[in-house]
């Protein structure tokens, strides 16, 4: 059985996307669990003598000054969830939530939360044994952490609110049934303990991440099938000029570019057809390789994050100091995924631009919209108009959402991150990105249809065969969108960069 363990310090995005996407189960560690138990230990402690600490013996938010006595604690933590629970929207999809759910599972298993072991264990079953709680999309400011779409989370683990089981959509307290899982009864810091996190946000954008990772990558070789279908010249890919302005997206996404285009007979040398390109050919290694950049900045963020204590307050056990704090703030992962949006929108962009110089004779010297009987077929013509319309959508889907904040819970959390907001934006940008890259690739291979497609270079024609097999030359108009969604299909399953990565033994 795959198993993943988890002790809140060595997840790493790999995990995630095990646990996610393929079914992987979970298991917490000893030494993790220890660490649970003692941490719980102080909670309880502070319970019998009757101390005053946020979260524990106090309200929440504007109510801290408020003091919950023993005998309420238990209702404190029930009526937080339930409260707290104001998600809307369309659900996350699966592999978001079981992200969540891991997540704050790793999370918690740090030991710095005073949960039970027997209600984080409780959470692990329930992803193991595939019941996954219904959480809305919208609802979280990003601080204090994913408030509202934990709450959706911890609800089913009360046997309340929704959750998804082998395919259908039933009560929380059915889904545990079928399930055979107990629901729990939380009591002191518990439910704080399980909202109180940056964990929606994150796990949307580790999914997101990963993705991107791989569109990089793609979008290297959308870039070379279309350098090699324009005649593209090769010079300005030459290590020399990238090594004196040493950027390293710049000089990957250069290497990359002569790795795939060589052996090709279509690129050219700068005076052989003309003296330079356009930006949008010469200027790749600049303008992916900036991507690139950015893309590994969140990739750091992203791997603190997921191996973080995001809950407030945190307890020490080893000195039995609990410490009020802002860990639960998004705003490191607001600006990163704010960061990977605009990112991934400028490889959507430049991709566009590169589409309108295959479908424009003026640019090209192809056939007008790459069709050989132009006016009685339309050819490419309108999906450069879709991967047009894709890109403006991007544009404003990049505005920084992190460059906002509402104040809340009476002026008491009077900053906020909006980091759910912007990482669900990324994944949007990502979405749309994928659809113009699939666009460019059909454009490029139509184009080289008109040249000799066994002028290739060895990276190239790795991916040409691969677009072929899924989607033919366009001889006559046919339906579109079916031809893009197969080649959106081939981007998204990473076939291409798979079949280039494991032809030629590289990475790119």
């Amino acid at each position: 059985m795959n198993k993943i363990y988890i002790d809140g310090n060595s997840l790493t995005i790999e995990d995630v996307i095990k646990v996610a996407r393929n079914g992987y189960e979970v298991e917490i560690t000893e030494e993790s669990s220890e660490r649970v138990k003692k941490s719980r230990a102080v909670v309880d402690d502070f319970i019998e003598k009757g101390k005053v600490v946020y979260g524990i013996t106090t309200g929440f938010g504007k109510f801290s000054d408020v003091v919950i006595t023993g005998d309420e604690t238990r209702d404190l933590q029930r009526n937080l969830i339930i409260s707290h629970a104001c998600g809307v929207g369309n659900p996350f999809p699966e592999e978001v939530v079981r992200a969540i759910m891991l997540l704050r599972a790793n999370a918690l298993s740090k030991g710095f939360s005073g949960i039970r072991l027997s209600t984080l264990n409780t959470l692990i079953e329930m992803l193991n044994k595939g019941v996954h709680p219904v959480v809305p999309e919208k609802g979280s400011l990003g601080a204090s952490g994913d408030l509202a779409p934990l709450s959706h989370m911890v609800l089913v683990m009360l046997g309340e609110g929704e959750a998804f089981y082998k395919g259908k959509r039933l009560s929380g307290k059915a889904a545990m049934a079928e399930a055979g899982i107990e629901p729990i009864h939380l009591t002191s810091k518990e439910g704080l303990a399980l909202i109180n996190g940056t964990q929606v946000m994150t796990a949307v954008g580790v999914l997101t991440i990963y993705d991107t990772i791989k569109l990089i990558k793609l979008a290297d070789i959308s870039a070379s099938l279309t350098l090699e279908a324009l005649n593209g010249i090769t010079d300005a890919f030459d290590p020399r000029v990238h090594a004196v302005r040493p950027h390293q997206g710049q000089q990957t996404t250069a290497k990359n570019i002569l790795t795939l285009t060589q052996g090709s007979k279509a690129t050219t040398k700068q005076g052989e057809i003309r003296v330079q390109d356009a930006y949008t050919l010469r200027c790749i290694p600049q303008i992916h390789g900036a991507s690139r950049d950015a893309i590994d900045y969140v990739v750091n963020k992203i791997n603190i994050e997921i191996n973080a204590a995001t809950d407030n307050p945190l307890i020490f056990a080893d000195d039995q100091t609990v410490i009020s704090g802002g860990n639960f703030h998004g705003q490191p992962m607001a600006l990163a995924f704010d960061f990977l949006g605009i990112a991934i929108a400028e490889l959507a962009n430049v991709s566009e631009r590169r589409i309108e110089r295959l479908v424009n004779p003026q640019l090209s010297g192809l056939p007008a919209f790459l069709t050989a009987k132009g006016g009685l077929h339309s050819g490419f013509m309108i999906a450069q108009y879709a991967a047009a319309a894709l890109v403006s959508e991007n544009k404003v889907l990049a505005h920084p959402a992190s460059v906002d904040s509402i104040p809340s819970s009476a002026n008491q959390e009077d900053h906020v991150s909006m980091g759910t907001i912007a990482a669900r934006k990324a994944r949007d940008i990502l979405f749309n990105a994928t659809n113009v890259l699939a666009i460019e690739l059909m454009a490029a291979a139509q184009a080289i249809d008109f040249k000799e497609p066994e002028a290739l270079g060895n990276g190239t024609k790795i991916a040409y065969t691969k677009i072929r097999e899924q989607v033919e030359t366009l001889h006559e108009d046919r339906i579109m969108y079916l031809d893009i969604n197969k080649c959106a299909d081939l981007i998204e399953g990473h076939q291409i960069v798979d079949a280039v990565e494991n032809t030629l033994g590289i990475s790119l």
